[in-house]
């Protein structure tokens, strides 16, 4: 993937390595609503973790999150934040992510509508949102909340290590797979699944999660869709994104961490479905087609 051409992005926010909290709500507990609840089980059943601790965690019942620490201005990077990126990788992060804006933008402008980029916070071992405290174990997420996407930078080697997928455009689909639950909430999706999640019973929800995740795959493929429009993309790219699409569907996940497979239980999609949908997005670049919520088997 030629990410170097990208536009780089400012609304990137580096918090390091020293675990430093940013936003979130006094005290260090939320309103566990539908969407919250599920972001917490999606991100409890990927990584392992007990989702009733860090439910607990997220309602206040964890203990106090630290202080946030006032950091100097870094030109382009906003208040209390600093410069954003030091390694490859991070620069590669802030150039997709810049690539998502232009992309987006175009896409809503097209629809008669302002697209309000997100901000990517990016961390090491742990910090704070307007969702909770965010910890190594919860992996990539969106927060509603504040409209940010948070990435431990220590995530790609999981992709590559334990998920098997190596790759920089494995590592863009998930950057662009989070920038999707953004779309998806500039759109009113996410409050329409919320209401909708708070309507049924626990395995209703998960049939909803897995529509909602889907849907996010799919606007991934859809900013790949214009990458390789404007030949940015290279041989094999295409490859790594559906390998990391794959390699996170829910199947795939237990059948490695516990041996067997219990469907009633998906929240992200199979391997299958991840794959399925991010190739309609990458193949129609199309938003339309990516109606997840209406089709009848997704």
């Amino acid at each position: 993937m030629r990410w170097g051409d990208f536009r780089r992005s400012d609304n990137v926010e580096d918090r390091g390595d020293d675990g430093s909290s940013g936003g979130g709500m006094p005290g260090g507990g939320i309103r566990l609503t539908g969407g919250v609840v599920v972001v917490v089980v999606v991100a409890s059943l990927l990584f392992g973790v007990n989702p009733l601790e860090m439910l607990a965690m997220l309602s206040g019942d964890g203990g106090p999150a630290p202080q946030a620490q006032q950091q100097a201005p870094a030109p382009g990077y906003g208040p209390a934040t600093r410069p954003a990126v030091r390694d490859e990788s991070k620069e590669m992060v802030a150039r997709v992510l810049g690539d998502t804006e232009d992309v987006w933008g175009a896409v809503f402008k097209a629809q008669g509508a302002r697209y309000d980029a997100p901000k990517l916070v990016l961390f090491r071992g742990a910090t704070q949102s307007a969702c909770g405290r965010a910890s190594t174990a919860v992996g990539p997420f969106y927060c509603p909340g504040d409209r940010e996407v948070y990435l431990d930078t220590a995530f790609f080697n999981e992709l590559n290590r334990r998920f098997g997928a190596p790759g920089d455009f494995a590592q863009a689909y998930v950057v662009a797979h989070e920038v999707g639950h953004h779309v998806q909430n500039l759109m009113g999706i996410m409050g329409q699944f919320d209401k909708a999640a708070q309507r049924t019973d626990a395995r209703g929800r998960n049939a909803l999660s897995v529509r909602l995740e889907l849907q996010a795959d799919c606007f991934a493929g859809v900013w790949g869709h214009f990458a390789q429009k404007r030949n940015l993309l290279e041989p094999g790219d295409v490859d790594e994104g559906l390998r990391a699409a794959a390699a996170v569907g829910d199947d795939s996940i237990q059948r490695a961490a516990q041996g067997r497979v219990v469907p009633e239980s998906f929240t992200h999609g199979s391997a299958e479905q991840r794959k399925h949908w991010f190739g309609v997005g990458l193949e129609s670049g199309d938003v339309r087609k990516c109606d997840t919520f209406a089709t009848r088997t997704p």
